[in-house]
C-alpha cells in the first residue's frame, strides 16, 4: 500500500511537471505582430533600391569640404558616442533578463563561531549552498527577455536616428555658413557701390547741383548697409561654432576645415572690389565676376518617394521597438496573477564541537530538496490594475508610432514642395536681380546727366541690395530643402553598417576599468544579428 501510494505521488508529480513544461512554452499576454500604417497611394511601395542614394546622400552636393565635415562628425560626435554607450547598457540589461532563465537563487554562505563556557570552549562552523529556481511556467521571464531584446533594438535604432539628425545638422549648418558668406560678399559689393554713389552725390552737392537731402539719403543708405555686416558675420560664426560642436572639436579647427580655396578667395575679392558701375549675377558674363559659395545639389524632386524608405526611418523603428517592448511587458505583468512554482535545494555542513574535537562527517552533512509555490491570492485588484496600466502603455506606444509615421509623411511632403517652390522662387528672383541691375545702370547714367532725381537712383540701389541678399538666401533655402528631404527619409544611418558603434579606444578604456567579458568584443560592438529582420 505504501509503495502504491508512493507510485501515485510519483506519477502525479511527473504529470504536474510535464504540464508545467508544456504550459511554459506558451507565455501569457499578446504576441506582437507589428504595426501597419497607411502610406500615400502616390508613393511607391517596393522593396527595390530607391533611386535616391540614401547611404551617402550629402555627396550629391559634390562638395569636398562637406564630405570631410560629415566623416569627421561620424568619427567624433559626442552624441553618437553617448548613443553607442546606451546600446552597451541595453545589451548588458538583456544579459540580466536572460540570467533569470537559470536558477535565480545560488547562494553560498558560511559561519564560524567560538563560544567559551566555564573551562570548556565550543566551536560552531557551517557551510551551506542554497539553490532556488522559479520555473517560468507562465512566460514571465520569457516576456522579460523579449522586452529587453526589443529595448536593445530600440537603442540601436536610436543610435541611427541620432546619426541621421547629426549628419543633417552638419549639412544644414554648413549650408548656412556658406549662405552667410555669400550674403556678406553681396553686402560688401553693394557697400562698395554705395560708397561710390555717396562720393558722386557729395561732389554734386559741393557743386550746387543737388540738395543736401540727396547727400544725406546716400549716406543713410550706406550706413544702413554697413550695419548689416556685423549681424551676418555673427550668424556665420554661430554656424561655424555649431559645426565645431557637432564634430566634437574646437571652433579654430572647424574654421580651418571651412577655408575656401585660394582661387575662390581671389575671385570673391575681385568681385567685391570691382570698379565697374554695375553688378550682375550671371554665370559666364564677361562684365562681372559671379560668386557661388552655397553648395548646389544635382537633384530632381519629381521622382516618386519609396514608401519602404519611410518605414525604415530610424525614429519610426524606435517607436516600433518600444511598442514591441511594451507588448511583452503586458505578459510579464499578467503572469503575476498566477501561482509561481519553484524548486529549491540546500546542501549544508554544520558542526558544533568541544575543544579538542574536529568535524564528524557522520551527522554534519544535510541535504534538502523539494518543490514550492506562492500565489498572490488577495492582491488581484492591484495586479490587474498593473496589467491594465501596461496595456494602456502599449496602446499609447501604437498611437505614438502612427503619429511618427504621419509626421514623417508631412516632413517628406514639406521638403519636396519646399524644394520645388524654392526653385521657382529662385528663378523669379534671378530675373528680379537682373532687372534691378539694369535699372541701376540706367538710373546711374541718368543721374550723372541730371535727368533723374536722386530718389530714383536711391530706389534702384536699395532694390539691388535687397534682391541680391534675397537671392543668396533662396539658394541656401533650396539646398536646405534637399537636406530636409533626405533627413525625412532617414538617410545617412546606412553608413554605420558593419562598423562598430563604440570606438576601440573607448572599449579598451572600459575593459581596463571593469570586467566586461565579451560585451565589448569587436563583434559585440556592431549591429546585433537579426536587427534588420526584427519586427
Amino acid at each position: 500500500m505504501i509503495k502504491e501510494k508512493y507510485m501515485i505521488k510519483k506519477i502525479g508529480l511527473s504529470t504536474l511537471v510535464s504540464v508545467f513544461l508544456v504550459t511554459g512554452c506558451a507565455p501569457l499576454g499578446p504576441n506582437y505582430k507589428g504595426v501597419e500604417v497607411e502610406i500615400p497611394t502616390a508613393w511607391k511601395n517596393t522593396n527595390k533600391q530607391s533611386h535616391i542614394q540614401m547611404t551617402q546622400w550629402w555627396k550629391i552636393f559634390n562638395d569636398p569640404t562637406l564630405n570631410a565635415l560629415v566623416q569627421t562628425t561620424y568619427a567624433q560626435n559626442l552624441d553618437l558616442k553617448s548613443a553607442g554607450l546606451r546600446i552597451v547598457q541595453a545589451r548588458a540589461a538583456l544579459g540580466i533578463s536572460e540570467g533569470f532563465v537559470y536558477p535565480q537563487l545560488q547562494t553560498l554562505s558560511g559561519n564560524a563561531v567560538r563560544t567559551r563556557q566555564n573551562t570548556r570552549t565550543f566551536s560552531a562552523t557551517g557551510l551551506n549552498f542554497d539553490l532556488g529556481w522559479e520555473m517560468d511556467i507562465w512566460g514571465k521571464y520569457a516576456r522579460g527577455i523579449e522586452s529587453s531584446e526589443a529595448t536593445v533594438f530600440a537603442s540601436v535604432a536610436s543610435y541611427h536616428d541620432i546619426m541621421v539628425s547629426v549628419i543633417a545638422e552638419v549639412a544644414r549648418n554648413y549650408i548656412n555658413y556658406r549662405t552667410y558668406q555669400e550674403r556678406i560678399a553681396y553686402a560688401k559689393r553693394n557697400i562698395n557701390i554705395q560708397e561710390r554713389v555717396t562720393r558722386i552725390t557729395e561732389i554734386q552737392f559741393n557743386s550746387g547741383n543737388v540738395s543736401e537731402l540727396d547727400m544725406q539719403q546716400a549716406r543713410t543708405q550706406l550706413y544702413a548697409t554697413r550695419a548689416t555686416l556685423p549681424a551676418l558675420e555673427l550668424a556665420m560664426i554661430q554656424s561655424r561654432n555649431a559645426l565645431a560642436v557637432l564634430m566634437g572639436t574646437h571652433p579654430d579647427k572647424a574654421e580651418g576645415m571651412l577655408q575656401l580655396k585660394q582661387s575662390s578667395i581671389d575671385s570673391m575679392g575681385k568681385y567685391i572690389s570691382s570698379k565697374k558701375s554695375f553688378v550682375q549675377i550671371k554665370d559666364g558674363d564677361k562684365d562681372t565676376v559671379n560668386i557661388t559659395l552655397v553648395p548646389t545639389a544635382k537633384f530632381s524632386p519629381y521622382h516618386k518617394v519609396d514608401a519602404q524608405l519611410l518605414r525604415q526611418r530610424p525614429d519610426i523603428k524606435v517607436a516600433e521597438f518600444q511598442a514591441r517592448a511594451n507588448s511583452a511587458n503586458i505578459g510579464s505583468t499578467l503572469a503575476t496573477l498566477y501561482p509561481s512554482f519553484s524548486l529549491f535545494g540546500n546542501i549544508g555542513i554544520n558542526s558544533n564541537n568541544a575543544t579538542g574535537q574536529w568535524l564528524s562527517a557522520g551527522d554534519a552533512v544535510g541535504v534538502t530538496i523539494g518543490p514550492s509555490f506562492s500565489w498572490n491570492i488577495f492582491q488581484y485588484g492591484r495586479i490587474k490594475n498593473q496589467v491594465r496600466v501596461q496595456d494602456a502603455v502599449f496602446e499609447e506606444s501604437l498611437v505614438n508610432y502612427n503619429n511618427k509615421v504621419l509626421s514623417a509623411i508631412a516632413e517628406v511632403s514639406n521638403a519636396i514642395h519646399g524644394y520645388r517652390l524654392s526653385k521657382i522662387q529662385q528663378q523669379e528672383n534671378k530675373k528680379a536681380v537682373d532687372a534691378t541691375v539694369r535699372a541701376f545702370n540706367i538710373s546711374m547714367t541718368q543721374y550723372n546727366d541730371g535727368l533723374v532725381s536722386y530718389q530714383r537712383l536711391f530706389s534702384t540701389v536699395e532694390n539691388l541690395t535687397r534682391n541680391q541678399d534675397q537671392y543668396a538666401q533662396i539658394k541656401g533655402n533650396l539646398a536646405s530643402n534637399v537636406v530636409l528631404l533626405y533627413k525625412a527619409l532617414g538617410g545617412g544611418w546606412q553608413m554605420s553598417k558593419s562598423k562598430a558603434y563604440l570606438s576601440r579606444e573607448m572599449a579598451e578604456k572600459m575593459q581596463k576599468r571593469t570586467d566586461w567579458g565579451r560585451y565589448l568584443d569587436e563583434n559585440m560592438t556592431r549591429l546585433p544579428k537579426g536587427f534588420s529582420n526584427a519586427k
